[in-house]
């Protein structure tokens, strides 16, 4: 049985495989930090609302979640996930995501630190 930050934290990666960003952004703080190692850092809801503007470009997406782990305010999801482009090529990825809740109960993201590797 699941712990409600871990549904939480299952819930959020749900909602980016099905370019949900409401429930994206209902999730995080005003101030969230999303540093993707290797790549770029979103600072503030603002931003991160911008960069979700173009998230559904008509792929379809399946997510397996390998593990999630919660304690306290903090988080850990990684798994793969598989995506397929109009045209039908399949890419798939392995990610790990690191996250900070801003309180331990019902609490929002405020920082994400995100690893993600093509395989």
């Amino acid at each position: 049985m699941e712990t409600k930050n871990q549904q939480f934290f299952r819930e959020f990666n749900e909602a980016f495989v099905k370019a949900n960003s409401e429930k994206i952004l209902q999730s995080v703080t005003e101030d969230i930090v999303w540093r993707m190692v290797g790549n770029d850092t979103l600072k503030g809801i603002d931003v991160l609302e911008e960069s979700l503007e173009g998230m559904d470009k008509g792929n379809q997406f399946e997510l397996d979640i390998e593990h999630l782990i919660t304690h306290g305010k903090e988080g850990v999801v990684n798994g793969i996930i598989h995506s397929t482009d109009r045209s039908g090529v399949q890419r798939h990825y392995s990610f790990c995501d690191i996250y900070k809740l801003n309180k331990h109960k019902d609490g929002k993201i405020k920082e994400i630190i995100s690893y993600v590797v093509e395989i």
